[in-house]
């Protein structure tokens, strides 16, 4: 009798749509074998690249393509949500976010009012659990807000870009956030050129009460403070010091609080990573992606931060309950504070928490082993900041005294820190600077008196990290935007980083002076802050997008027509080289291109030699003895020095060689820069130094 086999009923299986494979892999495991959890690797529709791809005529409505090369992945999706019992979008909890769910939504054709929105803050199985457990619809709002932005972007970019081809050169381009980037380091640039320095004096002392010594500074004459403008007021202070005896004549004691600092937002996040463990804004936002989707850390795969893209200070009340407990159990009672401590800017989306561990109690020494050295670093920073942030203040006892001798007044501070509260995870202040017991009317002496001119410096150029933080604080650019735009202004080549700092180029200058003249709004500062704030307002419901991008639209739309007209064609004339080109025998030009300045033969387009432009710094090569040690420039950009005779000569040295041998093993001694500003010549064995030059 033939065996009759039972056909296996195929179990349908939630469908579980994210951005990124790495946090798909990770999801799918907290949520078990009923859910199937796969990538679209970010947005799947997009505006078309070559157009506007806006109708104007229709509300400003965006005209989405799916995007090249996604069709094979839309259709996976598609076979994936037709057999699934249900769909759940849980792209990343931001606008971005939200505009990818509502791009899924609609090529998937799933149903506008249905709960199958879900969001979460920290990649971690509780987490995620919870939130499977509250879906929600897609927020409209936000994703308005998302399109308002792309649009008034594509507007600007597409609009002003092609009058710099026609009129400057191709390749060019304009945006909202870049162009107003690009000013304020050019006007910073303006500043510096513009600085006249002023003298100014100083009369450092040594004193000593007892055995101990302590330092003080000259305040004034007579209970007045007095600034010394030149050495001859200099000469007329010292003549006064007729000894050695200077009276105690104030003791002031005090003590002082400092709080516990704010965890991070994203700019703050950027900013110390910059200054604290010199990672560039890309680099931080990329491993901040990866602590974020997840680390295996040997119990399993678990996202350790909250979301990365935030400008919000707020804490959970459950992640404060961790701490407090964590803080208690490792430090003390008397380290805990209790609350949450938020300062916020009034433009900051609260929807998201600060930048945090996703679990305290994972401290960067118990999951070291796992993590790469970068991701090591970051997660370090996150968690003391995260943890300090919820401990008590640091509390000084500061002293300040004022020394006398007829009529020269000379002060000292010092201070000791009495408890160090915060500071026991991360100390951000100065070594305990401590002054010897003294009351009013005691003798000191003055050991030596020291005085030094000085002139005033121009403001520091910016750095990746300041300019961040004045975007921020002017209200310019949101979280997610601040390093694609600090990119676009380096590829265009508008700006070049030289040791850290940025300096227009003569192309970001010239781009600059036309976007000041004909589109002033682009590059206002308050006006591009005032459009982020009503994008801020689209996405509570407070604003209707087409009528924000509307507003600004009639007025550019008058500014672009002039410009057309009345722009000039600036035309960059070509450089004579000082040589004739080695294939053809034509003189050679230096041309300016996307990457910067370069030779190029003048008998173009027959003959098409080129050559980079090198700097020689003068210095022999130390291991050929031939060549000449040359600048050069790394892929990512970052300079080097070399031997102009590679490849015969391989030779290079991340630090510059100063044409000199260490006097102990005579190996090529280097000028290394040194924190806090300065350089240093140093043996790269260690076997010798000398002193730190400014």
């Amino acid at each position: 009798m033939a065996t009759v086999t039972k056909k296996k009923k195929t179990v349908k299986k939630n469908l579980v749509i994210v951005e990124s494979p790495a946090k798909a892999k990770t999801i799918e495991k907290y949520l078990g074998r009923s859910y199937k959890v796969v990538a679209s690797v970010g947005h799947i529709r997009d505006l078309k690249k070559s157009s506007m791809s806006i109708d104007f005529d229709n509300d400003y409505q965006p005209q989405y393509i799916n995007i090249r090369g996604k069709g094979p992945l839309i259709n996976d999706l598609k076979k994936e949500a037709k057999k699934a019992k249900q769909v759940y979008l849980a792209s990343d909890p931001d606008r971005e976010g939200e505009a990818i769910a509502w791009h899924l939504a609609h090529i998937l054709n799933l149903d506008e009012s249905e709960k199958n929105r879900v969001v979460f803050n920290e990649i971690t199985k509780d987490a995620v659990k919870d939130a499977f457990k509250e879906p929600r619809t897609i927020n409209q709002d936000l994703v308005d807000a998302q399109q308002a932005r792309r649009v008034l972007d594509r507007i600007v970019g597409y609009s002003i870009s092609p009058i710099l081809w026609k009129k400057v050169k191709k390749g060019l381009s304009a945006g909202r956030v870049q162009s107003v980037a690009l000013k304020l380091i050019i006007d910073r640039e303006n500043e510096i050129k513009a600085f006249k320095p002023e003298e100014y004096w100083t009369i450092d002392g040594t004193f000593k009460k007892g055995n101990k010594k302590f330092q003080a500074n000259f305040y004034g004459l007579n209970g007045k403070k007095m600034k010394l403008e030149t050495n001859e007021q200099v000469q007329e202070v010292l003549a006064r010091l007729t000894s050695d005896d200077f009276t105690v004549e104030q003791v002031e004691r005090k003590e002082r609080k400092r709080n516990s600092p704010l965890p991070y937002t994203t700019s703050s996040m950027q900013m110390d990573a910059a200054n604290k463990i010199n990672f560039r804004t890309r680099k931080t936002m990329m491993v901040a992606q990866q602590l974020y989707e997840g680390i295996n850390v040997g119990s399993g795969v678990q996202g350790l931060i909250t979301y990365m893209r935030t400008d919000s200070t707020r804490i959970s009340p459950l992640a404060q309950g961790q701490a407090a407990q964590f803080i208690k159990e490792t430090y003390g009672e008397h380290y805990s504070r209790n609350g949450n401590r938020v300062r916020n800017a009034t433009s900051a989306q609260d929807a998201h928490e600060a930048i945090r561990p996703s679990n305290v109690n994972l401290t960067p020494e118990s999951i070291a082993k796992y993590l790469d050295k970068d991701q090591l670093k970051l997660y370090t920073l996150i968690w003391n900041r995260f943890v300090a942030s919820q401990m008590t203040a640091a509390i000084f006892d500061t002293m300040n005294v004022r020394l006398e001798q007829n009529g020269v007044v000379f002060t000292a501070n010092g201070s000791q820190v009495k408890f160090n509260g915060y500071m026991i995870v991360y100390n951000d202040t100065d070594k305990n600077k401590m002054l010897p017991d003294m009351e009013k009317g005691d003798i000191v002496q003055r050991s030596v008196t020291q005085p030094e001119q000085h002139f005033t410096q121009p403001p520091a150029r910016y750095s990746e990290a300041t300019l961040i933080k004045t975007l921020e604080e002017n209200g310019v650019g949101r979280p997610s935007t601040y390093a694609p735009t600090i990119d676009t202004i380096q590829k265009r080549y508008y700006v070049k980083l030289a040791a850290k700092r940025f300096e227009p180029t003569e192309l970001g200058e010239i781009v600059n002076k036309l976007i000041v003249e004909f589109f002033p709004d682009i590059v206002n500062v308050t006006f591009t802050a005032e459009m982020e704030q009503k994008l801020d307002d689209v996405e509570i419901g407070k604003e209707e997008w087409q009528r924000v991008i509307d507003e600004f639209y009639q007025p550019f739309k008058v500014e672009l027509s002039k410009a057309e007209e009345e722009m000039e064609k600036i035309q960059i004339k070509d450089e004579p080289a000082g040589f004739d080109c080695d294939v053809c025998g034509h003189p050679m030009v230096i041309k300016l291109g996307r990457f910067g300045k370069f030779y190029a033969c003048s008998n173009f387009p027959d003959c098409r030699n080129t050559k980079q432009i090198v700097k020689s710094i003068g210095v022999t090569c130390p291991e050929c003895h031939k060549g000449q040690i040359i600048e050069r420039k790394s892929k990512r950009n970052r300079l080097f020095y070399g031997c102009d005779r590679y490849p015969e000569c391989e030779f290079t040295s991340w630090d510059k060689p100063v044409g000199r041998d260490c006097p102990k093993c005579h190996a090529a001694l280097v000028e290394k820069k040194v924190r806090g500003g300065g350089k240093q010549v140093v043996c790269p064995n260690g076997d010798y130094e000398e002193e730190k030059t400014k």
